[in-house]
């Protein structure tokens, strides 16, 4: 069944997001100077509360419609891949572009606690949207992400000044897959790309020495479920197996301070027309989500 394109939409639909509606109510979702001290000194902040438990059971239920190719026409997607693992004993489902189907996944990106954060983390810059993702790791044979930086895929846009946010939709655990993460590694400059569901450790290669050293001292990062973990974009991360008996599933959210230009004149997400070079990152598919307070 065809369902609407809701990128043509840049505000909430189902209102899912109470928005604020004096400048003293943003007061409640601003993080403390601590928090972004904290990010600025490891590149990534975790145990973000961005979900209660009604909005938590909305987008479980999108995402597991999503997830099932039967249930949802998926051309709108940018990117979906059932399995992307490399291992055929495992499965990593991976899809970009949830935003344009579902109403809560849509919504999301206008959440008060995720712009708010946001901005104040790109050094309280208006937040532009980049795309989103979907990951899910089923029960017992969830894939690995393998270790990687995100702006290694986002080349074709500069300068960087890019955020992700990644919320969990169940309690994350080192047991079924959760993020890990080297402390400080956005100042170690851009790495070559790996394949985002190969080698979980197949980065270490392209490693100086004292770089293995600290990718030796990794740090398993638990979140609860409607919690976030932000992270800069040059920030080393990737995530291990589901072993254990619940699934591990969690959307992603990334952005960047409105300004961004594109570095490419081919088509930056596919289907999606191509933003001249040098052209500011804008648009239907690239909308401000906040200007600030």
């Amino acid at each position: 069944m065809q369902v609407r394109d809701l990128s043509e939409i840049h505000e909430q639909v189902a209102n899912l997001f109470p928005w604020p509606e004096k400048a003293a109510d943003w007061d409640q979702y601003r993080l403390s100077k601590d928090q972004i001290e904290f990010f600025n000194e490891n590149g990534y902040l975790p145990g973000i509360k961005l979900l209660n438990e009604e909005q938590l059971e909305i987008l479980r239920n999108e995402l597991f419609q999503l997830v099932d190719p039967g249930l949802h026409d998926n051309s709108l997607f940018y990117e979906y891949n059932s399995n992307e693992s490399t291992d055929p004993q495992t499965i990593l489902f991976h899809a970009l572009g949830e935003w344009r189907i579902t109403e809560g996944l849509h919504d999301v990106l206008w959440n008060p606690a995720f712009v708010m954060a946001a901005s104040q983390l790109l050094g309280d810059k208006p937040v532009r949207f980049w795309h989103d993702q979907i990951f899910y790791k089923p029960a017992k044979k969830g894939g690995v992400v393998a270790w990687h930086q995100d702006y290694s895929y986002w080349t074709r846009t500069k300068p960087v000044a890019h955020i992700t946010c990644w919320c969990s939709l169940d309690d994350a655990t080192e047991e079924n897959g959760c993020l890990q993460y080297i402390a400080g590694s956005q100042r170690w400059g851009l790495l070559p790309k790996t394949h985002l569901a190969g080698d979980l450790h197949g980065i270490r290669e392209f490693l100086t020495e004292e770089q293995q050293q600290q990718f030796d001292k990794a740090k398993h990062v638990p979140v609860k479920a409607g919690e976030a973990i932000f992270h800069h974009s040059l920030t080393m991360h990737g995530s291990g197996e589901n072993k254990s008996t619940r699934p591990r599933r969690a959307f992603v959210i990334n952005a960047f301070a409105d300004g961004v230009v594109s570095d490419s004149d081919e088509p930056l997400l596919q289907g999606v027309p191509a933003v001249p070079k040098g052209n500011k990152m804008e648009g239907q598919f690239f909308p401000l989500l906040f200007s600030g307070v």
